[in-house]
């Protein structure tokens, strides 16, 4: 863990549980591309970076979720570096007490206030900036959040963040976050039209041919559809429908998991509803899910 791994000229990533991009440019200034989890996680990674003579020019964050830009603190506190991020993912990074709470859909408890769910507070500035390298192509990958990113280095690696995830990853947890289903199959859709030397999600192994991860994970998302619909046949409100998956998945709900999946699976029911695949009604006070 935290080994550096080169994958092309200049792009290398720190092997952790969320892949840190690392663009070298020609005077050993580095471009991070997210800042993992903790700072922890910093500190491993800057001792890795030291030990190449490397310093830090700026953090290009994909997005606000904390195992992305949870070291941005530490390395802007010891290094004076500049953090980018896209659009309302900066936001976030500024105030990350809206991470909870847009997972929760209210004031989040303190139980939901940890380092997981809330990075804490760094400068971040838009990738809009005049500052953002100009040799960095951004690529939109909306759907998991708001205005998530990819980043393109120089020599042709495409930094993927939570675009795709592993087949082993799916296997454990069973439904990735998504904020935005539709955009996130019209982005699996775009990933699928790229080319590139490699490709590095930050969820799975590097790959040259991103096509069988695309699959796997649009394949995962019309099996959650299929499962909603499945209990919504008889009209059902939410309580029990969340229930009811994490019963099929073989899961265990505790107050994150109600948190992350039950956005994830509210997104899922608005993304079928507006299809018209559901209908909602209101009974004795309560919403309704019902198939069509």
């Amino acid at each position: 863990m935290y080994e550096l791994i080169q994958v092309a000229n200049n792009s290398y990533y720190v092997n952790c549980p969320a892949k840190i991009g690392v663009y070298r440019c020609a005077d050993n200034g580095v471009y991070l591309i997210d800042s993992g989890n903790d700072k922890d996680a910093g500190r491993k990674v800057r001792r890795v970076l030291e030990a190449e003579e490397w310093h830090i020019k700026a953090i290009l964050n994909t997005h606000s979720h904390a195992d992305h830009t949870g070291g941005n603190r530490y390395f802007q506190q010891n290094t004076g570096c500049k953090i980018f991020a896209p659009g309302i993912e900066a936001c976030i990074a500024n105030h990350p007490i809206l991470e909870p709470a847009l997972l929760y859909g209210g004031a989040p408890a303190k139980q939901l206030r940890h380092k997981f769910l809330m990075a804490q507070e760094s400068v971040c500035f838009n990738i809009s900036s005049p500052d953002f390298p100009s040799d960095i192509e951004v690529i939109p990958l909306n759907g998991h959040c708001f205005d998530m990113v990819g980043y393109r280095t120089p020599d042709d690696v495409v930094f993927l963040a939570d675009c795709v995830s592993s087949s082993s990853t799916l296997e454990k947890y069973k439904i990735g976050y998504l904020y935005d289903v539709q955009a996130y199959l019209n982005t699996l859709d775009f990933v699928d039209t790229l080319s590139a030397k490699v490709f590095v999600p930050s969820h799975a192994e590097p790959v040259e041919d991103i096509h069988e991860l695309t699959k796997l994970n649009r394949d995962a998302v019309h099996e959650v559809a299929e499962k909603l619909l499945s209990v919504c046949a008889t009209p059902t409100n939410f309580e029990a429908i969340l229930q009811y998956i994490f019963n099929d998945y073989g899961l265990t709900l505790n107050f994150e998991q109600y948190a992350l999946i039950g956005s994830t699976l509210r997104s899922y029911l608005s993304w079928l509803l507006d299809g018209g695949r559901l209908s909602v009604s209101f009974e004795d006070n309560m919403l309704l899910w019902k198939t069509v």
